[in-house]
């Protein structure tokens, strides 16, 4: 019975665990982060796969969690692709450390390890383990330096780099 217990437990909570090495950044200021962000880069997942033109909206909802709504163009079947979910800090509000559902009780982490602190202009996002990178970016680009800044970064924390797909902006008709 403890091991159902365990099991289900793990279902409903989901993967929100954090890579080693891997801290979420403090002070943390929700306000400044909601908004919309463009993906810059990210490593490769079946829910993205083949999407261009990559955004997240974060807002506040009524419930005190934040709506996260994704969204990209697939060139191939010309048609844009989004998705809705929720999120929840994991520990404190000033920390990067969210979770995040967009499939019923299961969730997924959200770790924001490096962020620009002064603008909030870029971040560098992780999953619960290094099989998940993001680049985001408060606009479509971002300055070659800060990209291979944020690429080092990654790298040095154990991201496979060298698989990152740079995401294409400007080739939709919004």
């Amino acid at each position: 019975m403890k091991k159902i217990t365990s099991v289900l437990s793990l279902l409903l909570t989901g993967c929100v665990g954090m890579p080693a090495g891997i801290t979420p950044v403090e002070p943390f200021d929700l306000d400044r982060y909601l908004g919309r962000w463009y993906e810059i880069a990210r490593l490769d997942h079946s829910f993205e796969r083949g999407l261009s033109e990559v955004t997240a909206d974060y807002s506040l909802r009524d419930d005190g969690l934040v709506r996260v709504v994704n969204r990209g163009y697939d060139q191939t079947a010309d048609r844009w692709k989004q998705a809705e979910g929720r999120a929840r800090f994991v520990r404190e509000p000033t920390q990067g450390f969210l979770k995040v559902s967009f499939f019923g009780p299961f969730y997924g982490s959200y770790i924001i390890f490096e962020l620009d602190q002064e603008n909030y202009n870029y971040a560098l996002i992780s999953g619960p383990d290094t099989s998940y990178l993001w680049i985001l970016a408060r606009q479509p680009y971002l300055s070659d330096g800060v990209k291979q800044r944020l690429i080092a970064a990654a790298r040095d924390k154990g991201f496979a780099v060298d698989n990152l797909i740079v995401v294409e902006h400007g080739v939709a008709d919004q």
